[in-house]
């Protein structure tokens, strides 16, 4: 992944900034935009934890779209102006965790990034230390990744896995 232009959607934003993690915006990517629908939604709620974090952070890199949102019929409001955003603005990436919308803008030619590929990039590149604490913290705040997939790349980095009461 090289740095370039990254159309951002509220669950990675939510996620990354519960784990104090907005530097990663800047070492990963050379510009960082979010549609109109996407500030309202992580904004909407000022008792929810960051929302101060994420309102400085965000305010000046709102875009409102231009294309006509047919695809909210089938997805998020903001999931859907992230994915034309990404479009109108020919960015690099489009960061986005939903795996419905996730798969539909992979069809529409879209090329996607998560919150824990965010994590595993910046792993490889020595810019965090450890995944493990990170997981398990987005996990507390109930932020639904697989375990499976979080064990898979903590045993890739010779990391302990995470251990879950069933």
């Amino acid at each position: 992944m090289a740095k370039g232009l990254v159309i951002a959607d509220a669950g990675p934003i939510i996620s990354l900034a519960i784990i104090d993690q907005w530097y990663l915006f800047e070492s990963l990517f050379t510009k960082v935009r979010i549609p109109s629908a996407v500030w309202e939604e992580i904004t909407r709620d000022d008792s929810k934890p960051c929302v101060n974090e994420i309102k400085q952070y965000f305010y000046d890199k709102v875009e409102i779209i231009e294309s006509s949102n047919e695809l909210f019929f089938v997805m998020d409001f903001g999931e859907s102006e992230a994915i034309l955003l990404y479009k109108e603005l020919s960015a690099d990436y489009l960061l986005i965790d939903d795996k419905k919308a996730r798969s539909i803008a992979e069809t529409l030619g879209v090329i996607c990034i998560g919150t824990i590929g965010i994590l595993a990039v910046a792993k490889e590149r020595g810019i965090i230390k450890e995944l493990k604490p990170l997981f398990e913290k987005l996990l507390e705040n109930k932020r639904y990744y697989s375990v499976t997939l979080l064990n898979s790349l903590l045993s890739k980095f010779g990391e302990e896995p995470i251990y879950t009461r069933r």
